[in-house]
């Protein structure tokens, strides 16, 4: 019981959630305050007054029926969402979409088309004999070992340019 506990907690969506409350509690204040002490005072200077609870009031049986108090929070809410949107989420947006941009403006290099036909007949080929010829699977063996040999040899001795045929001869030898 207790291992699915620590398991539960332990889980990354758990942490995530946590990070997000506490960020979140944090970034309450800031929005608070740019509604309180920014947004507010601007209305108040148009309207005359931050609030209007005291707006339509309507009396019924002694009762007072305060319109105005659903009002301000109706305005509250919006000043909420509009400094959440213009603050937040719009330059995020803008954030993403530059970002996702900029990696799709680097295409990925295009292969040569000899390339990928000599690994899909490589390929072909690798299936066929592993399934006829276990001999050959041994010999296989062997020649990529000493391919990985030669690598090791000549990653010490420099970085060496590949032609076309270079890379093809890579291909058909496993070395891809």
């Amino acid at each position: 019981m207790l291992k699915g506990f620590r398991h539960f907690i332990t889980r990354g969506s758990v942490v995530d959630l946590a990070t997000a409350v506490v960020i979140g509690t944090a970034f309450t204040a800031v929005v608070t305050a740019l509604v309180e002490s920014v947004l507010m005072p601007l209305i108040s200077a148009l309207v005359g007054t931050p609030d209007f609870d005291d707006f339509a009031v309507v009396m019924l049986n002694d009762t007072p029926i305060r319109f105005g108090v659903l009002l301000t929070a109706l305005v509250n809410f919006l000043l909420i969402a509009g400094a959440v949107y213009f603050v937040i989420i719009a330059p995020m947006t803008r954030m993403i979409e530059a970002r996702e941009r900029r990696s799709q403006a680097a295409p990925p290099e295009a292969e040569d088309e000899n390339i990928s036909l000599l690994r899909e007949i490589r390929d072909q080929l690798k299936a066929q004999t592993e399934v006829t010829n276990p001999a050959f699977l041994a010999s296989l063996a062997e020649a990529q070992r000493q391919a990985a040999e030669d690598a090791e040899q000549q990653s010490t001795q420099g970085p060496r340019r590949h032609s076309v045929l270079g890379k093809a001869k890579d291909v058909v030898w496993g070395k891809d």
